[in-house]
């Protein structure tokens, strides 16, 4: 039951606002200055703030102040007279999410508490991954490509500019769309994550720009979309790839003008969004196909960075194996283990189409169901077609692209067998697109057996 404090110098205000907010499941606490306000928000059990601009002692600009300097991450919603506007402004500048002039609307108020409130579980749950991946989201590894990776996305992070970011699955996209975002002025405001692949097409508008109340079927409330919830920070469109074509044009149009368009709202609203999107697709490719818009696909990748995958940073393997083990140790309460030579080696030599996520899960899995202490490569139950060799057989030789389709069909082959021949499972396995798996079946020459 979320915790509402409400700071006023008039009484009957506080009254009514608590009764009201009280009948809607808010616990309630009324403060009658901004110093009595800052006591009950120094006892850390308030998720809201409702206060009044004009108070006594410490009025609502000096409790935002004040809440600024001591890391107070409360949302706030401040209200103020008719003619205070401009100093209302001015704590919207100080943090505040929202301000409303009095009297107040319970209905107005109601909902800004709502959203609010909404922000609010977004930032706290922002923190808590950025703590899970890393402080502040920091790209881990000493290799020459993540050091690269990391001057680069330290270049772009300070800037306005539109970012796209490219690699394989589990690479760290978000990660890297974290790390932009720490780095960024806009670091204190929310960092809000839309999964395209994720979103039914039905649903994909009112996700991104929200809906009124009875705009369509169902809509049995107002709904702020992710636009609106991004505002003054960054919106990371994952897998924008998946963005149904029909609303490609209203989502450049957004990227363009700033303005978004609530589902039954009367007017479009101006926000300050930065975006960064990721991909694993070809989307040059997809523009050729007609499955992408050109015009939006160059406003996305003003900037575009490609990350590396996890067997082009063969020195970051066995680091990052060490930190998901102790991890995984850790998070599901098991002895500590540690790594052999022997399975360093192995680690070393897997080709990782599952990157930096299949690693992490392996370690998990490690974890869990090894009860050494001391990890062997036996242990880590690595497939041997998805090893790569330290030296080709000898047997083999010839040119090294007949030497790489040999050792590329081996593998594809066995990631087949191992997933029954289910193109899905396979697909993602080996960390490729399902058509593209078909093109590669089609230019190794590999047809399924046909059953007696």
């Amino acid at each position: 039951m979320p915790h509402v404090l409400i700071a006023d110098d008039e009484k009957n205000i506080r009254a009514t606002l608590a009764r009201a907010l009280r009948l809607e499941g808010y616990r309630t606490q009324e403060a009658q200055d901004g110093v009595e306000a800052l006591e009950a928000l120094e006892g850390g059990d308030v998720d809201l703030l409702l206060v009044d601009v004009q108070m006594p002692r410490l009025d609502g600009l000096g409790v935002l102040e004040a809440m600024r300097e001591r890391g107070l991450s409360v949302p706030a919603i401040v209200l103020t007279a008719h003619g205070s506007i401009e100093r209302a402004v001015r704590a919207v500048k100080l943090g505040a999410f929202d301000f409303i002039e009095k009297p107040p609307s319970i209905e107005r108020i109601l909902l800004a508490i709502e959203h609010a409130l909404d922000r609010g579980r977004l930032e706290r749950e922002n923190r808590r991954l950025a703590e899970a991946a890393g402080a502040s989201g920091e790209i881990l590894g000493d290799a020459e490509a993540t050091r690269a990776l990391r001057a680069t996305l330290a270049r772009v992070a300070p800037t306005a500019a539109t970012v796209l970011l490219l690699g394989e699955n589990g690479t760290g996209k978000e990660l890297a769309a974290r790390a932009i975002h720490s780095g960024s002025p806009r670091a204190r405001k929310p960092f809000v994550v839309v999964n395209c692949a994720a979103i039914p097409e039905t649903l994909f508008e009112s996700e991104l720009y929200g809906h009124m109340k009875g705009a369509f079927t169902g809509a049995t409330e107002a709904r702020r979309g992710k636009f609106q919830l991004a505002d003054g920070g960054t919106l990371f469109l994952d897998e924008i790839g998946e963005t149904p074509l029909a609303l490609q044009p209203k989502l450049l149009r957004s990227l363009e003008s700033g303005d978004v368009e609530t589902i039954g709202g009367r007017a479009p609203e101006r926000v300050d969004v930065r975006v960064v999107a990721a991909t694993n697709r070809d989307l040059a490719a997809e523009v050729e196909a007609g499955r992408f818009r050109r015009d939006l696909y160059y406003r996305i990748a003003v900037v575009p960075v490609a990350l590396p995958p996890l067997r082009a940073r063969a020195a970051d393997i066995v680091p990052l194996a060490a930190r998901f083990l102790a991890a995984a140790c850790r998070d599901n309460r098991v002895r500590a283990k540690r790594l052999d030579p022997s399975a360093e080696a192995a680690l070393t030599r897997h080709r990782w189409p599952g990157n930096v996520r299949e690693l992490r899960n392996l370690m998990e899995r490690v974890a869990i169901l090894v009860p050494e202490d001391v990890v062997r490569e036996e242990a880590l139950e690595i497939p041997a077609a998805t090893i790569v060799a330290d030296v080709a057989p000898a047997a083999e030789g010839g040119r090294l692209a007949d030497q790489l389709v040999r050792h590329e069909r081996t593998i594809v082959l066995a990631s087949l067998e191992r997933n029954q021949w289910r193109m899905t499972k396979t697909a993602d396995d080996l960390g490729l697109e399902r058509s593209h798996l078909y093109k590669k079946l089609k230019a190794l020459g590999i047809e399924r057996p046909v059953e007696d």
